[in-house]
């Protein structure tokens, strides 16, 4: 459990570089990321390179007892490259060229590309092929950033009709997959299908679907490319990739099967304003969402089933959100140890100092542009030694199992049929419920064998094929705890209706089939009440009503419309298991109230629900306790407790770590 930081050594005098690298070992940190945007400063001019400045930042690095971790510079094609090969260019489904000037600019699908991405890798691959202070790479940097995964260019054009008659075969399959009948949109050719440009109405819901899966496996393809290069210059070398936080068009579970090792990059008080629902608290502007972050982390933790990194921590206010308040006083060291609670093995804070130039210059460093240090220098340190001070432990061994889809999150946002149906939001609403429990959770794909998890939680399966329907139905009959949330089998994997009842395929499964559906408003009464009981909870956004076959009504709705009386929730037994289907969107008490009875079925062990903001993580035999919030609380386990960090009260932006598991049993109190 290591710590570390992003250099850009290319910024500063060299006669700076080695104050910088010996303060990096100062502050314990273990791992330097660099140049990942530096091609312009590699080569200059096309065939005309200058490395000896890398070569000088390395060898500082190791004599300083660290490591380097490499990036190659693809992700910001120099000037001249551009104007040689202005064909490497992305373009909007207008046709609006992306200019030179910014970064992220290039086409996936461009052969001119690639052939360019392939020379300067094989270039810096052969330089640092045998050098020890080289511990691995990192392709590109945050692929698809700035809506750049999907292009609209000739090439792609091009690459996405060649994608669509490799897996269709013929034109007349495609048509009869998409369902082109409607509103005469039948093609007589691969040729004449294109990129989805503008149009009067909305596109046809599975082309859409399909150019999303074609643009995300043109990334996958093009990481391959330099994956393979990486890997045939030395295989001891570790490849990873930095993704980013709850990033919608871009399949991680895809491009990580070609990586030793995930990262991705946390900015806790940016995401709760850009990509959280609702107005951020106070708390949450200080230092983030526990559970925003940790859905995250459990996502890049469970993509290869190992321990992930944090490449790109958050070191102090930042520069793109649209507010930019100073963290709470420890927070950086507190999102650390967050990581680490849910896996992560090293965090690498970004940057080590404030640039003074480019469009960075109001993103903080560990280090003032003074080279002074900032409160993230003192964070990271603290919690570098602390971290150091712990044992390693093991990987961590989540219960549960929540099922998460691209596919999925790409045909809801197509057509989401209501202003607020968000599908990150549905999956925190029951990622939410097991967190504050104090359940650690794997955010897996739906083929993932589910075999070893007590409870499988499958927020929103819209789309759902025979295949997935057979493989969930033996989970449930061998003993597995299953709950379903709304929307669940729609449509198959074409993006089309089923000529039969939601939940399709699953609907034996389920013992229940969807009379009707609707989108509820803010304004409309959204209350549902226990079947055989007198009490109510709240729901939003999403209502469906259910015919019960084989499973008992759990909960019906409450209200004086059109819908009252009508069954909401249902459960079914099947064999060994058992499954409760969710019509509706629930609020957060009742997402408890379905997540508690199905731990209890599947002899989980959980807590007292935990505050908002505090959260409890299980990794081997420790147990962090992790607090994004401005209040103290008092933890009261139902045994002794030797605390390795920190005690039984946990103060304001704080972390204790436990030797041993506290979560069964565990009561909190806020403190005065």
């Amino acid at each position: 459990m290591r710590t570390g930081v992003c250099y850009f050594p290319e910024h500063w005098p060299r006669e700076r570089w080695e104050t910088d690298v010996e303060q990096m070992a100062e502050a314990g940190l273990e791992y330097v990321r660099m140049a990942e945007f530096s091609w312009a400063v590699l080569e200059p001019e096309r065939g005309e390179f200058d490395v000896e400045w890398l070569d000088e930042a390395i060898e500082l690095i190791g004599d300083h007892g660290m490591q380097a971790v490499l990036c190659t510079p693809t992700a910001t094609p120099p000037k001249w490259l551009v104007d040689e090969r202005p064909e490497i260019r992305q373009e909007e489904p207008d046709g609006t060229v992306r200019e030179h000037g910014s970064r992220r600019h290039y086409c996936f699908n461009s052969a001119a590309y690639r052939e360019e991405t392939e020379r300067i890798v094989t270039k810096l691959t052969e330089r640092y092929a045998d050098n020890p202070h080289v511990a691995g790479w990192q392709t590109d940097n945050e692929f698809g950033c700035h809506r750049t995964v999907r292009c609209y260019c000739d090439d792609c054009a091009a690459a996405f009709r060649e994608w669509l008659a490799e897996k269709y075969g013929s034109i007349e399959a495609l048509n009869e997959a998409w369902g082109n009948t409607f509103w005469s949109q039948r093609y007589t050719s691969f040729e004449e299908v294109d990129p989805p440009g503008p149009t009067p109405a909305e596109h046809h819901p599975s082309r859409l679907l399909d150019y999303a899966r074609f643009s995300s496996d043109s990334v996958v393809d093009y990481n391959r490319l330099q994956v393979d290069l990486l890997n045939e210059a030395n295989p001891d070398w570790f490849v990873t990739h930095n993704f980013m936080g709850r990033f919608p068009t871009l399949d991680a579970y895809a491009v990580s099967e070609d990586l030793d090792l995930v990262s991705w990059d946390s900015y806790p008080t940016g995401f709760v304003q850009d990509r959280l629902e609702g107005e951020p608290t106070s708390d949450q502007l200080r230092a983030g969402d526990p559970d925003q972050l940790g859905i995250d982390h459990d996502l890049y933790r469970a993509a290869l089933d190992r321990p992930f990194w944090v490449m790109e921590q958050q070191p102090g206010d930042v520069n793109w959100p649209p507010h930019c308040p100073q963290p709470g006083e420890g927070a950086m060291r507190l999102w650390a140890h967050h990581a680490t609670a849910h896996g992560a093995d090293a965090v690498l804070y970004f940057r080590w100092r404030r640039c003074l130039e480019g469009q960075e210059q109001y993103h903080a460093g560990l280090r003032k542009q003074d080279g002074s240090p900032d409160r993230g220098y003192h964070d990271a340190s603290q919690a570098g030694a602390e971290l150091a001070a712990i044992e390693d432990a093991d990987h961590v061994d989540a219960p549960v199992a929540l099922l998460f889809d691209y596919d999925n999150l790409w045909a809801l946002d197509e057509q989401p049929h209501a202003p607020d149906f968000d599908y990150w939001s549905l999956l925190d609403a029951f990622y939410g419920a097991l967190r504050a429990r104090g359940v650690q959770v794997d955010v897996v794909h739906p083929k993932t064998d589910l075999a070893g998890y007590d409870a499988v939680v499958a927020p929103a399966l819209h789309l759902v094929t025979d295949g997935l329907a057979n493989r969930l139905t033996d989970y449930v009959e061998t003993g597995g705890e299953l709950l379903f949330g709304p929307r669940t089998g729609v449509k198959d994997e074409y993006n089309k209706l089923r000529p039969a009842p939601q939940p399709g395929p699953l609907a034996d499964l389920v013992g229940a089939s969807v009379d009707q559906h609707e989108s509820v408003p803010a304004h409309l009464e959204t209350r549902v009440r226990r079947a055989d009981g007198d009490e109510t909870y709240g729901f939003r956004t999403w209502a469906e009503w259910l015919e019960a076959d084989a499973a008992t009504p759990l909960l019906e709705y409450d209200t004086g419309g059109v819908e009252a009386g009508r069954t909401a929730v249902v459960e079914n037994d099947v064999r060994e298991g058992t499954v409760v289907y969710c019509g509706v969107w629930p609020d957060a008490d009742l997402a408890d109230a379905l997540v508690r009875p199905l731990l209890e079925r599947a002899d989980v062990p959980y807590c007292d629900r935990l505050p908002e903001g505090l959260r409890v993580g299980e990794r081997g035999d420790y147990t962090w306790v992790t607090n994004f919030s401005s209040d103290r609380f008092g933890l009261d386990p139902d045994a002794d407790v030797e605390w390795l960090l920190g005690d039984a009260a946990v103060g304001a932006y704080d972390v204790a770590i436990a030797d041993g598991r506290i979560v069964d049993g565990l009561s909190v109190e806020r403190l005065e």
